[in-house]
């Protein structure tokens, strides 16, 4: 997994709360395990009149925001069922990052499984990154995740944020679950040794 440190980008704005992972990737998009074509379907509903017709007014198909890495969103964004998918449309289609006050839970893991960090703000600050997001002139941000500071050049501002310290391991490593216990294969197999030399019959 490719790991996150440090990301400088244009930031997209999609507040609109309560934003479900049905939403995200809907249904009919989750008839395999391959992510090839899953960018089409992140918020398809949203993003499409029809198959293959874009909504002109929707922001992710908009310039400058139709090259957007951050994804600032609004509350409780990734709720509902625990499609993976939802994050591997959303990592298709170029995102990098998303911003909120709050996630879905499984949301949130998926998103660290897959180097995407889910950072959550105080109200006030998500506020503020909104409005210079919907701004073309002042959407560019940079994302620090190991210093855990939001620059935004548009108003000479640093906000630092808190980040579950296991979470922020694996997204700065590149580590997913099995990554993350392979960091142990040395206790793994020592302990199976001796395992295996006290229960011989297990072998």
């Amino acid at each position: 997994m490719e790991p996150f440190i440090s990301l400088t980008g244009v930031a997209a704005a999609l507040p609109q709360a309560n934003l479900d992972t049905d939403q995200i990737m809907p249904k009919q998009f989750l008839k395999g395990i391959d992510r090839r074509g899953l960018g089409d379907g992140f918020l398809f509903d949203l993003r499409f009149e029809a198959p293959g017709r874009l909504r002109p007014d929707f922001v992710l198909n908009r310039a400058p925001w139709n090259q957007a890495a951050i994804l600032i969103t609004g509350p409780n964004f990734g709720c509902g069922s625990s499609r993976e998918h939802a994050v591997w449309g959303l990592r298709e289609l170029g995102l990098r990052c998303v911003i909120g006050t709050s996630f879905g839970g499984i949301f949130a893991d998926n998103c660290t499984r897959n180097g995407v960090p889910a950072i959550s703000l105080p109200v006030e600050e998500l506020d503020r990154l909104v409005a210079l997001a919907i701004d073309p002139k002042c959407c560019e941000i940079m994302v620090d995740l190991e210093a855990q500071t939001i620059t935004t050049p548009a108003d000479d501002r640093v906000v630092h944020f808190d980040f579950e310290p296991l979470r922020r391991h694996m997204l700065l490593n590149g580590l997913d679950a099995v990554g993350l216990t392979l960091q142990h294969v040395g206790d793994i197999r020592r302990f199976e040794q001796k395992h295996l030399e006290q229960n011989p019959w297990l072998a």
